[in-house]
């Protein structure tokens, strides 16, 4: 089992930037690699990274470039920075973690809101 709770979230200006905390408990030796997904108010919860257990990160289109997902040293935190922040980006965040056992499971946190308005 794997627990994750992220923070951080909270009221931001338009062109603000905030960083969003996951951090893991339970069997994170088990974990292969950890998501950032995000969920808008009335719309499908959407992708917005990942870091592998090498360290590789990919991202999505719509925030390449104002997103850097990295891990703390301790490798059982997960950070979002998000520069350049726009109204758009309001949403819940949350981190995944999927693991490399066999089946594969998958975790989620409770989320952090994250509210982008002036």
């Amino acid at each position: 089992q794997v627990q994750l709770v992220e923070s951080g979230g909270g009221l931001v200006q338009p062109g603000g930037s905030l960083r969003l905390s996951c951090v893991a408990s339970g069997s994170i030796f088990n974990i292969n690699y950890m998501d950032w997904y995000r969920q808008a108010p009335g719309k499908q919860r959407e992708w917005v990274g990942g870091i592998s257990r090498g360290g590789s990160t990919n991202y999505a289109d719509s925030v390449k470039g104002r997103c850097t997902i990295s891990r703390g040293n301790a490798k059982n935190t997960l950070y979002l920075q998000i520069i350049s922040l726009k109204p758009e980006d309001t949403a819940v965040y949350y981190c995944k973690a999927v693991t490399a056992t066999i089946p594969v499971d998958e975790y989620w946190g409770q989320g952090t809101q994250v509210t982008v308005s002036s």
